[in-house]
């Protein structure tokens, strides 16, 4: 009886086969692909609460223009349409350079609504701009 004697040495494999890797590798970059465009325009904007956010706006001193979350867009509680609210808010800038507006968007507003407003307010050269939160609520 012969022991271990027919049997040939083992020998370390020198090449690695790399196909399944590339394979994997491939069908994860096509997946990734096809669903990052798809995470990226499904985001709406939340707007976050503020702990030092302040209570009051004085209304004589800023103009609220406020966004439900609809679009429907409100200058200082009267409803209003996008070139109504531009064409309003040339006039109060001309007639004083200093006009502050304060944005109050509602927090489930999409972004492209919230956004088209600020190219209004930088249209008509607005700066002194301010977005209003609502201070965070207490958890009992």
């Amino acid at each position: 009886m012969r022991r271990f004697s027919d049997r040939t040495n083992l020998t370390a494999l020198a090449e690695l086969n790399v196909t399944p890797l590339l394979d994997l590798a491939f069908v994860l970059l096509i997946i990734f692909m096809i669903t990052t465009p798809l995470i990226e325009n499904s985001m709406d904007l939340v707007v976050p609460t503020s702990s030092t956010a302040k209570t009051e706006v004085k209304p004589g001193e800023v103009q609220i223009v406020s966004i439900d979350r609809n679009g429907v867009m409100k200058l200082n509680e009267v409803e209003i349409n996008a070139a109504d609210l531009e064409a309003k808010l040339t006039t109060l800038k001309a007639a004083n350079p200093n006009t502050a507006v304060a944005v109050r968007p509602h927090n489930e507003l999409p972004v492209q609504k919230f956004v088209a407003v600020m190219d209004i307010l930088k249209r008509v050269g607005i700066t002194k701009l301010g977005i209003m939160t609502r201070p965070p609520e207490e958890k009992k």
